[in-house]
C-alpha cells in the first residue's frame, strides 16, 4: 500500500480524474442559462419565445427570448422528461402559427471531440496500467520502474549503514582468517601481486542453519572498505524467462564499474543447483540464470578486484561447474563451534547485558554442546526476557540454566497436570535411562533429571561429555543402546505394562543399531562393508534418494543382525535394574522431593551403584587377534608444546587459565544419542539444537 501512494500512479489517476471533472463542469454551453422545465412552458405559452431548438438524445429545449424578457440573458435552456415534449411541442406549433415563434428547429446531441478520444481510449490505457501493476508486482515492486526489471536487485551497503566487524564474529576463527585476507588483498593488491599470488575469485561459505555464514559476509563489508553488494539468491528467479541472467549480467557490470568491490549471494542454492537433475528434467529459467553465473565468474578479470562471495547450508545440491577451481577457488566450512569457540560467542553476544558476578560463561559453554552461534543468541536473549520478567536487574546463573531448558526442550508445561501414577511412571522412566548410562562405561555422565512437564514432553535426561567427541566406538555405541532402552526395561521391570513414552527411544536406537550394521560394518556375520547407496540424485526426495544396492538375503541379515542389537541392549539394560534396584528407588524418591536433581545430586544418588566392567575386545573376526601392545606413548615434549599452542591460542582469543577444575580440562562437549538435550520421554518430537533426528 505505501508503494501505490510513493509512487507515480496515483498522481497520474488524480489528474485523469481532475480533467475529466473540468470538462464535465467548466466546458462551455453555448451561453445557455439553465431554467425549470415549468417557467419554459411559460415563456413558450405567453408567446415570449423567439427561437426554440429542441436537443434529442439530451432531451434539452435551448430557446431566445425576446428582448427585455429577463434581465440575465435571453438565452435559456431546460430539461424535460418523457411524457412532457407532447404538450411542448403543440405549444411550440400553436405559437408558430400565431407568429410568435420565428425559428424553430430540431437536433441530435453530438459527443465532443474529447469525450470520443476519451471513449476509445480510457480501456486501452486501463489495461496498460494494469498490466504495468502486474509487472511492478511481479518484479517485487520497491518502486522500481518497468524499465528497470530485468536490472539487479543488489543492495549497496554504504557507510552510514550499521557495521559489523570481525570483532563482532567469534568460534569460526579459520573463516575469519581466511577473509581477512580477501580483505587484506582489497586493500594492498600489490603485496600478493609482487609474489605471484592470486586472490580466490570465489569463496563459498557452507555450513548448518545459524553457525554465522551470513554474520561473516556482514563482518567482511563492515571490514573491507571498498563497494559491498548483497543479493539473495532468490532474486534472480523470475517467472520471465532471461530475467535472471539479466540481472546476473547487471550485477557485476556494477561491481566491474565500482571495483574493487565484494559481491554477496546469500543462499546461493537457489540458483545454483545442479543442472538437469529432477524426475522433470531441468529448469530453463534457473539454467540460464546459472549458465550466465558462471560465464561472469569465470570471465571477469582478478586484477579488476571483484571477488564473489556466497553462502549457502546445501553445498551437496550445487552444480560442480560452480565449485570447481577458477570460481569458487575457496570453500570454507562454518560448523558448530567448539567449547573455545562457544565461550567466545558468548561474550560476544554478552555486551549490553548486565550479568552477575558469579556467572562463568565458560561454564556455561560446556552446558551447550553441539549449540550453534545463533543457539547460544538465543539463550541470552531468553535470560536476559525471564531476568525482565522477574522484575531483576541482573542475569543470574538460574536464568541461564532455565534459558538453556527452554532452547532444548522449550518452555516449561506449569499448565499440566499429571496423575500421580503418570508421574511416578515418567519417573522410573527418567531413572531407568540415568542408571544405566551411570553403569555403563561407555556413555557420558549425567548432568540432569526432571520429571517436569517442558514442551512437548512429560520429563528428560541429559548426558554430556567431558570433552570433546568426533567419533564412537563399538563399546560407546553398545552403551548407548543400552541407556536409550534403560527406560523401557524400567517400565517393564517395575509396572509389567510398558506404555508409549519409549517410542522416541526406540526409534533412536533402531536408527543407531542400523546404522552400525549398514555403515559402520560392526557385525560379525556381515562384516565392514557399506550397504545402501546414499549417495545419489539428491532432488528425489530423502526417500528416494537411498537405494538398496544388496539382496534379499541381506536384507534379511541386517534386519537381524539389527534386532541382536537391539535385543542384547534391551536385555543388559534390564539386568543393569535389577542389579540395581534400591538405587533406582532411591532416585525416583529424589526426583519426586525435588522433581529436576542436577549433576552433583545425581552424584550423591548414585554412590553406591554397581557398575558394569569394560566390553571385551573386537576385531570383527576369531582370525584376527587384538595386538598386546600398547599404543605408542607421546613424549612428554610433544605433550608440552601441544599444551603452550593450546595456550597461545587461548590468551590471543582472550581465555585465561581457569584455577576451577573445569578450566584445566581444554576440551568441550557435544550431546550424544539420543540426541540434544537426552531422552526425550512423553513425546518423540523434541529436538535439541545442532542435532538432526530421524524423521517421525
Amino acid at each position: 500500500m505505501k508503494r501505490i501512494f510513493k509512487g507515480p500512479w496515483l498522481w497520474i489517476v488524480l489528474a485523469v480524474v481532475g480533467v475529466l471533472v473540468a470538462l464535465q463542469y467548466l466546458a462551455p454551453n453555448g451561453g445557455y442559462d439553465e431554467v425549470e422545465t415549468s417557467t419554459m412552458e411559460s415563456y413558450i405559452a405567453q408567446g415570449e419565445v423567439k427561437e426554440i431548438t429542441f436537443v434529442g438524445g439530451d432531451q434539452v429545449i435551448q430557446a431566445t427570448l425576446d428582448s427585455g424578457v429577463r434581465d440575465d440573458g435571453d438565452k435559456v435552456e431546460a430539461y424535460w422528461v418523457d411524457g412532457q415534449q407532447q404538450g411542448i411541442i403543440k405549444q411550440v406549433d400553436q405559437q408558430i402559427a400565431d407568429g410568435a415563434i420565428e425559428k424553430s428547429n430540431s437536433k441530435i446531441a453530438k459527443p465532443s471531440l474529447l469525450g470520443s478520444i476519451l471513449a476509445t481510449l480510457l480501456p486501452f490505457a486501463l489495461i496498460i496500467l494494469l498490466f504495468l501493476f502486474l509487472m511492478n508486482q511481479v518484479q517485487g515492486g520497491g518502486g522500481r520502474g518497468v524499465m528497470q526489471f530485468a536490472k539487479s536487485k543488489a543492495k549497496l551497503i554504504s557507510k552510514d549503514m550499521p557495521k559489523t566487524t570481525f570483532t563482532d564474529v567469534a568460534g569460526c576463527e579459520e573463516a575469519i582468517e581466511e577473509l581477512e585476507e580477501i580483505k587484506e588483498f582489497l586493500q594492498e593488491p600489490a603485496k600478493f601481486q609482487a609474489v605471484g599470488a592470486k586472490i580466490p575469485k570465489g569463496v563459498l561459505l557452507y555450513g548448518p542453519p545459524g553457525t554465522g555464514k551470513t554474520l561473516l559476509a556482514r563482518a567482511v563489508a563492515g571490514e573491507a572498505g571498498v563497494p559491498f553488494y548483497s543479493i539473495s539468491g532468490s532474486d534472480f528467479v523470475e517467472m520471465f524467462v532471461g530475467v535472471g541472467a539479466s540481472r546476473v549480467r547487471d550485477l557485476f557490470e556494477q561491481a566491474k564499474e565500482n571495483a574493487p568491490a565484494i559481491v554477496f549471494i546469500d543462499e546461493i542454492d537457489a540458483v545454483g543447483r545442479h543442472r538437469g537433475a529432477g524426475m522433470g528434467g531441468g529448469h530453463d529459467e534457473r539454467e540460464q540464470t546459472l549458465n550466465q553465473l558462471l560465464v561472469e565468474m569465470d570471465g571477469f578479470d582478478v586484477r579488476g578486484g571483484v571477488i564473489l562471495i556466497a553462502a549457502t547450508n546445501r553445498p551437496d545440491v550445487l552444480d560442480p561447474a560452480l565449485l570447481r577451481p577458477g570460481r569458487f577457488d575457496r570453500q570454507i566450512a562454518v560448523d558448530a563451534p567448539d567449547l573455545s569457540g562457544r565461550h567466545q560467542i558468548l561474550k560476544v553476544h554478552s555486551r549490553g547485558k548486565p550479568m552477575a558476578q558469579d556467572i562463568d560463561l565458560l561454564s556455561v559453554a560446556r552446558r551447550t554442546p553441539g549449540f550453534t552461534g545463533a543457539d547460544l543468541a538465543n539463550v541470552l536473549n531468553e535470560a536476559a526476557l525471564l531476568t525482565a520478567r522477574a522484575n531483576q536487574k541482573l542475569i543470574t546463573n538460574t536464568a541461564l540454566d532455565e534459558a538453556i531448558d527452554r532452547v532444548i526442550a522449550g518452555p516449561q508445561r506449569r499448565t499440566r497436570l499429571m496423575s500421580e501414577k503418570e508421574k511416578l511412571i515418567t519417573a522410573y522412566h527418567e531413572g531407568g535411562h540415568a542408571l544405566v548410562a551411570a553403569a555403563l562405561p561407555g556413555t557420558d555422565p549425567v548432568h540432569k533429571i526432571t520429571i517436569l512437564p517442558r514442551g512437548r514432553a512429560l520429563g528428560y535426561t541429559m548426558v554430556l561429555p567431558d570433552e570433546d567427541k568426533y567419533s564412537q566406538t563399538r563399546s560407546q555405541m553398545l552403551d548407548s543402546l543400552a541407556y536409550m532402552l534403560g527406560g523401557r526395561a524400567a517400565e517393564e521391570m517395575v509396572f509389567h505394562d510398558p506404555t508409549t513414552g519409549a517410542g522416541n527411544d526406540i526409534e533412536k536406537a533402531t536408527a543407531l543399531a542400523r546404522a552400525m550394521v549398514t555403515q559402520y560394518g560392526m557385525t560379525e556375520t556381515l562384516g565392514a562393508i557399506k550397504l545402501g547407496d546414499s549417495t545419489s540424485e539428491p532432488f528425489l526426495g530423502r526417500d528416494m534418494g537411498h537405494q538398496r544396492n544388496y539382496s534379499e538375503d541381506v536384507a534379511a541379515k541386517i534386519d537381524e543382525e539389527t534386532k541382536k542389537f537391539l535385543a542384547h541392549a534391551h536385555q543388559e539394560a534390564f539386568e543393569i535394574l535389577e542389579e540395581n534396584r534400591d538405587v533406582l528407588d532411591a532416585l525416583v524418591l529424589e526426583l519426586f522431593d525435588k522433581e529436576t536433581l542436577d549433576k552433583e545430586q545425581v552424584a550423591r544418588v548414585f554412590e553406591p551403584l554397581r557398575r558394569r566392567p569394560e566390553r571385551p575386545a573386537w576385531t570383527g573376526s576369531d582370525q584376527r587377534h587384538p595386538s598386546a601392545i600398547p599404543p605408542v606413548e607421546i613424549p612428554q615434549w610433544i605433550k608440552d608444546r601441544a599444551a603452550a599452542n593450546a595456550a597461545a591460542f587461548a590468551a590471543s582469543n582472550g581465555d585465561g587459565p581457569k584455577d576451577t577444575e573445569e578450566g584445566q580440562n581444554g576440551s568441550g562437549a557435544i550431546l550424544t544419542p539420543p540426541g540434544s538435550g537426552g531422552d526425550v520421554h512423553g513425546d518423540p518430537g523434541v529436538q535439541g539444537p545442532g542435532t538432526q533426528l530421524p524423521p517421525h
